[in-house]
């Protein structure tokens, strides 16, 4: 082997080595770095960088239901609990009643038949002597339903006792004829017509001396109101 070449592979020897002593240092170094780097909470270039963590922003809250309804004229059948009579009931008193079937605001029921209902007497009249006939009004107050008790406003619902002319035309002449007996007996004819006056007068004493007969709605009873006012529920 000539010399040239000797020289030729000597230089290739030591540049050999001279490459892989600086790539284990270079290796080296960047271990170092990244140890380094751990300890001191820096990231070196060889670590990935944490990612920012996206804030979680609540969903806006669903408005609240709108209201239901009830609109005016809306009608409301109810059937009475007790008996209402003007012998007995004043105005301002209350009455019980139920729903006859279920109240809707529109495909919402707003309260299921058998309901409880609260009405109040607006007038109670017993009536006069004779001309004047007792006379019963009634509305409803206050509707149970599944929300609460819920005031209503609604129309009235009247009643006036029956006409009692035959009945008192009845009395007189029962009256007139007892007279006119017992005059009769007392002294003929005469004494007829004069017991037939009296016992008439008699008669018609006794009605106005009565009050006809009783506005009356009785148990049981089937009445229509109607809102005079709408209603809000829940």
């Amino acid at each position: 082997m000539s010399r040239t070449v000797r020289n030729r592979l000597l230089s290739i020897i030591l540049a050999v080595t001279a490459a892989g002593g600086i790539g284990c240092t270079r290796g080296k170094v960047s271990a170092d770095s990244r140890d380094r780097s751990r300890e001191s909470g820096i990231p070196s270039a060889t670590q990935t960088p944490a990612q920012p963590v996206a804030e979680v922003v609540p969903a806006p809250a669903p408005p609240p239901p709108e209201p239901l309804i009830l609109a005016e004229g809306t009608p409301i059948k109810v059937r009475t609990t007790n008996t209402i009579s003007t012998r007995t009931a004043r105005a301002g008193d209350t009455f019980g009643a139920v729903l006859e079937e279920p109240l809707m605001a529109g495909d919402v029921m707003i309260a299921d038949r058998g309901s409880v209902v609260e009405g109040v007497v607006s007038e109670s009249n017993p009536g006069g002597r004779i001309k004047h006939k007792a006379f019963l009004e009634l509305r409803l107050a206050r509707l149970h339903t599944a929300n609460g008790v819920v005031p209503v406003n609604t129309n009235e619902r009247a009643k006036q006792a029956r006409a009692t002319k035959r009945r008192d035309g009845l009395i007189i002449g029962l009256g007139a004829a007892v007279g006119a007996g017992i005059g009769a007996l007392a002294g003929g004819g005469k004494g007829a017509a004069i017991g037939a006056g009296a016992g008439g007068a008699g008669g018609t004493g006794i009605v106005l001396g009565t009050r006809g007969v009783p506005a009356v709605i009785p148990a049981e009873s089937v009445l229509t109101f109607r809102l005079r006012t709408p209603v809000e529920i829940g």
